[in-house]
């Protein structure tokens, strides 16, 4: 009787756009409204053009995934992208990363977090505004669920260094592989990376 009932069931209509606009931003979202179904979410910090996360969307449609950037005209690539490939799956919102995962986002609302080539302020005097030091290991414990994940690359060798200091000093995590399928798709930074033979560097956690 339900394969009956399945083939009767239309498909989700296609929305007008991906880029979701939260209708607060003091209060947590509501996660259930900005998809057609109810799955495992994923939240890339910083999507650039959205080069990984339409791909990964693409292959999981099992899971729900949310893009987070600053700058419009990428927000608006990666609305583009997706509504061509169809991936209801698939949202951006418009938004700084480090504000969004402190007080947008949820406790335990996220299955992984990806944060591709973040910006390295490679000077020292500038280290302070870099997204992945301690407090961004304390909020990324608080939004994850429990065997959740943080995936980090960079090709800056100190901010990986600080990358890996500030997650083995939180108890909450422990280093885990980078599965393989995960390191083969690449952001555009990684592509351009490789063309010019720079080397990138990856580690992933998980929350304990």
């Amino acid at each position: 009787m339900w394969l009956v009932e399945a083939t009767k069931r239309k498909p989700a209509p296609q929305p007008a756009s991906l880029i979701y606009r939260p209708s607060s931003y003091v209060e947590r979202l509501d996660l259930p409204r900005l998809f057609p179904k109810s799955q495992p979410l994923a939240v890339e910090l910083g999507s650039g053009d959205g080069s990984f996360l339409l791909e990964w969307a693409r292959r999981h449609p099992e899971h729900n995934f949310l893009g987070i950037e600053r700058l419009l005209g990428r927000t608006r690539k990666l609305d583009r992208k997706g509504l061509r490939l169809g991936l209801l799956n698939l949202r951006g919102i418009r938004l700084e990363a480090s504000y969004f995962l402190e007080y947008l986002l949820p406790p335990r609302s996220v299955q992984a977090l990806h944060i591709y080539f973040p910006d390295p302020w490679p000077k020292r005097k500038h280290r302070k505004y870099r997204l992945i030091n301690p407090r961004f290991t304390e909020v990324a414990a608080q939004v994850l669920k429990p065997a959740g994940a943080v995936c980090l690359r960079t090709d800056d060798a100190d901010y990986f260094a600080q990358m890996n200091s500030v997650f083995r000093q939180n108890a909450s995590f422990r280093e885990i592989e980078t599965p393989s399928e995960l390191s083969g798709v690449l952001t555009d930074f990684e592509r351009g990376f490789m063309a010019r033979g720079t080397p990138t560097l990856r580690v992933a956690f998980v929350r304990l």
